[in-house]
């Protein structure tokens, strides 16, 4: 793959986005953003207390990150971002006005993210809402054209198989 290209890292809370997000964008040379970077303070105050988001929530963030988005285009610049893109309609805001993203959603079963949800230390998002992700989620379908890669084994063998699979060109270490 060439030109500009910006990877969007989905999936639930817990999946790994954030850790393969950002050592993609470093295998690659390229910029990252964490999507929970572009949430308000009202957003994270209210996962911070239990509440889940509402799709009203939603909308100023995917906004920010679509934006993010963009500016890397517009740049030339390619990148990578992780957000948790848990809806259709939320992919759709994110890619289908963007002909340079490409979406890799990561799956986890529920019980696995359960268990890193509830190890993760000085993290916003609590354990307690991981079932509120699962009830929301939209597993991308075959005519999305993302790339789902089961979010097991070591973060090192997933960003390979990202590399390889869309067929991205590695920095040499």
């Amino acid at each position: 793959m060439t030109g500009t290209t910006i990877v969007v890292v989905a999936g639930v809370s817990g999946s790994g986005k954030s850790t393969i997000g950002a050592m993609l964008a470093g295998r690659l040379g390229w910029a990252f953003a964490d999507g929970d970077s572009f949430h308000s303070a009202a957003s994270v105050a209210k996962m911070a207390a239990g509440t889940p988001l509402t799709d009203e929530d939603r909308r100023p963030w995917l906004a920010a990150i679509g934006t993010w988005m963009d500016e890397r285009a517009a740049a030339g610049e390619c990148g990578v971002v992780a957000c948790s893109a848990l809806k259709r309609a939320y992919r759709e805001v994110l890619l289908d006005a963007r002909p340079a993203a490409r979406l890799v959603f990561l799956e986890v079963p529920h019980n696995l993210d359960e268990a890193r949800l509830t190890a993760r230390r000085g993290h916003f998002f609590p354990a307690m809402l991981a079932g509120a992700q699962f009830d929301d989620l939209e597993v991308p379908g075959s005519a999305e054209g993302a790339l789902v890669m089961p979010a097991v084994g070591t973060p090192e063998e997933l960003v390979a198989a990202i590399i390889a699979r869309l067929q991205l060109v590695a920095t040499p270490e």
